[in-house]
């Protein structure tokens, strides 16, 4: 397999070794997983969560371990959580309240339930402690099968949106807004990580492919009902098609309280922009289960060469519009 890159990214790129000496200063990369890898075997089974979170920690890890136990007898390797899984405040300030560290005692219950378990966890976002008391960062935390933190992505786009016929949310008044792109390897391919409202800016998930060479790009959400019902699915598959990569959207779903409303509908999706992952009912708590298959990965983007075709950035500089 081939692969095209250009130069001139405006954020700076984190991938995993960086981060593995951080977290885990003992042990080294294990997988450089690209597909068509011989040593890797042709498809992965994944899972991705739907679940509605509130304002109790416990009770969140509990639906989280039971949902776990569920993907591993279904054979998954690799589970994706939603956007505050742990923890959904039911009044304002809740959330700074309860923000810790990475080397706190929540992510320490889901580092141990991911190494009992045997399992890859994708978690995100976690109300990670900020520089001040008045600030979080929404982080997308990375765990491997051992339990050990393979990468951390702090969301870049906050959400600051009056929305239509819905309330008004201004993220970035307690959260600090992120600066990396991040990509880590994994067994199920190289994971490009995003959190939510980044969902609305392709030139993101255009940087994790077609220059940090991306597979899977990981989107735990928390789509409010109103934009969730106009654009949830259209732009999860879009992301999909554009970048020829699976795209696993784990969502948060339902009423959170009287203040807040999510949309649900997790999703998996193939390289080609088909759903090929989905429950049944947008609203219930469970899990879907679907192959990352590597094999058409490599045909998708063989036969439609897109990254071959694609223009660089300075083409557009010097075209004349």
């Amino acid at each position: 397999m081939s692969f095209c890159r250009h130069n001139g990214s405006p954020v700076r790129w984190i991938q995993s070794p960086s981060l593995v000496s951080k977290y885990s200063r003992s042990q080294s990369v294990a997988i450089r997983a690209v597909a068509g890898s011989s040593r890797m075997a042709n498809s992965v089974r994944v899972a991705v969560v739907q679940m509605n979170s509130v304002n109790d920690i416990a009770a969140n890890f509990a639906t989280c371990s039971r949902l776990v136990k569920e993907a591993v007898s279904a054979g998954a390797k690799f589970i994706a959580f939603p956007e505050n899984f742990s923890f959904v405040g039911a009044k304002d300030g809740e959330s700074l309240t309860i923000a810790e560290p990475l080397d706190g005692p929540i992510m320490q219950g889901y580092r141990s339930l991911a190494r009992e378990s045997k399992i890859w966890m994708s978690l995100g976002g976690f109300q990670e402690k900020g520089q001040d008391d008045a600030h979080l960062c929404n982080t997308h935390v990375l765990i491997d099968d051992t339990g050990n933190i393979r990468s951390k992505y702090q969301k870049i786009h906050l959400f600051d949106v009056d929305v239509p016929g819905g309330a008004v949310y201004k993220e970035s008044s307690f959260t600090e807004g992120g600066k990396e792109v991040v990509t880590v390897d994994s067994p199920i391919g190289r994971l490009g990580v995003t959190v939510c409202y980044d969902l609305r800016f392709p030139g993101l998930y255009q940087l994790l492919r077609f220059q940090h060479e991306a597979q899977v790009l990981l989107v735990p959400a928390a789509f409010t009902k109103v934009t969730g019902q106009a654009h949830w699915e259209i732009l999860l598959r879009a992301r999909a098609i554009e970048t020829q990569c699976y795209v696993i959207a784990a969502a948060q779903a339902g009423k959170h309280n009287d203040k807040r409303e999510s949309y649900g509908d997790s999703l998996i999706i193939d390289p080609w922009g088909t759903i090929i992952g989905r429950l049944p009912d947008r609203l219930s708590t469970g899990i879907a289960v679907a192959d990352i298959d590597f094999s058409l990965i490599d045909s998708v983007r063989t036969k439609m060469p897109i990254c071959q075709h694609r223009k660089p950035p300075e083409f557009w500089k010097s075209a004349s519009l």
